[in-house]
């Protein structure tokens, strides 16, 4: 009977199905090639109330051939003998649950733990290897390669497990469980590139703001200079600036540098005016006083007229400011403090200091030694004057 129902069924047609089947069979066949097959009649009709029948109520035929059953099972049945005794039913039992127990708790070895076990060192393994590819960028870094570089070290990593795995089942299980972990790892590292980003950036754009407040307080305004460290200030910032944090602050960055124009633009005619009449004032008194030349003093008054007197009948504040003579004037004022040989801004001190010294030198030495050198007309002295004659 059991080679009988073991046996293979012809397949003609290539049905996938009944090879399905074939192949159950011949694995049958190899487990119990000792089986012993015993066939049964049906006990009863009404099937759902068996179990409250009495044997006196089944079929006479089911119940003498399942005692004939029970004979042949008595007589192939060995009995389980554990440390040397014999266990009757309710000690088999009794040790089948203990058996289960050890198992659920993972105490007895299964063929699925020692799959887990030896794809663990695998695993272990491969996270180990996308954490050393990943500790290798240089953070921070734009979001879009960081997933990519996220990408290409994951891929890598699950090659080396796909070609080093053992078993299937099971190692679906290793691979979600590497891709989880990898997850984790993944995100340390976003958070990561976030901090270091946001660091970067809020010290670019600290300096950035440093810069700006120190433009504002120029000792000499000057609007090249100002604009010079303006572009330098925003092309260091977005050359330098990476990483998720970079859009928020290019945000803050712009609205900061266009308030510190504005405030800068404001101020800036307003101090230029008062920088040139400041100006003048002085080089009336350097040229009636320290070098006695009638003509720097002429053109210091004039400029000193034109501005306080001229400006305030015929322009008003805003129209002298759009005006083409005051565009000259401005244009004047930073080629001379401002250009890429010469800042003047940093530079006024130890000029103004060389040019004391060469007047002092030149006031006390120069005209005793080479006579007056000059044709152009000068400040005549009475003294001079009545010892000559």
């Amino acid at each position: 009977m059991v080679d009988e129902a073991l046996r293979r069924v012809p397949n003609s047609n290539g049905d996938k199905n009944i090879d399905q089947v074939n192949q159950i069979r011949d694995s049958l066949a190899i487990m119990g090639d000792n089986s012993t097959a015993f066939s049964l009649p049906q006990p009863h009709l009404q099937r759902t109330k068996l179990c409250d029948m009495k044997d006196a109520e089944l079929d006479p035929l089911y119940v003498k051939k399942r005692e004939r059953l029970k004979e042949v099972v008595t007589s192939i049945i060995r009995p389980k003998i554990v440390q040397g005794k014999s266990l009757n039913g309710k000690e088999f039992v009794s040790f089948l649950e203990q058996i289960l127990d050890a198992l659920n708790k993972g105490e007895i070895p299964s063929t699925g733990s020692l799959v887990e076990v030896f794809n663990k060192g695998i695993l272990e393994r491969c996270l180990k290897l996308y954490n050393e590819r990943m500790a290798k960028l240089v953070l921070p870094m734009p979001r879009e390669s960081l997933q990519k570089a996220h990408v290409e070290h994951r891929q890598a990593a699950m090659n080396v497990f796909d070609e080093q795995h053992f078993g299937r089942h099971h190692a679906k299980k290793s691979v979600d469980k590497l891709d989880e972990e990898i997850e984790k790892v993944y995100k340390n590292i976003m958070l990561a590139n976030e901090y270091q980003s946001s660091k970067l950036c809020e010290a670019l754009y600290t300096r950035c703001e440093d810069k700006m407040d120190h433009l504002q307080v120029l000792r000499l305004p000057s609007m090249a200079k100002f604009n010079a460290g303006f572009i330098q200030c925003n092309q260091s910032f977005h050359g330098e600036c990476v990483g998720p944090s970079k859009i928020n602050y290019e945000t803050r960055m712009m609205k900061m540098l266009e308030k510190s124009k504005s405030s800068f633009i404001k101020d800036y005619n307003h101090r230029l005016f008062n920088w040139l009449v400041a100006f003048s004032l002085f080089m009336v008194v350097v040229g009636r006083f320290v070098i006695k030349f009638i003509l720097v003093e002429i053109g210091a008054w004039i400029l000193f007229i034109f501005l306080e007197t001229y400006t305030r009948m015929f322009w008003s504040a805003e129209s002298l400011y759009y005006n083409p003579v005051w565009h000259f004037i401005v244009a004047a004022w930073e080629t001379l403090v401002y250009s890429p040989i010469l800042d003047l801004d940093r530079w006024a001190i130890p000029v103004c200091v060389m040019a004391v010294i060469f007047v002092v030198y030149w006031r006390c030495y120069g005209r005793r030694k080479h006579g007056p050198m000059l044709l152009l007309p000068m400040y005549s002295n009475p003294k001079d004057r009545h010892r000559t004659e």
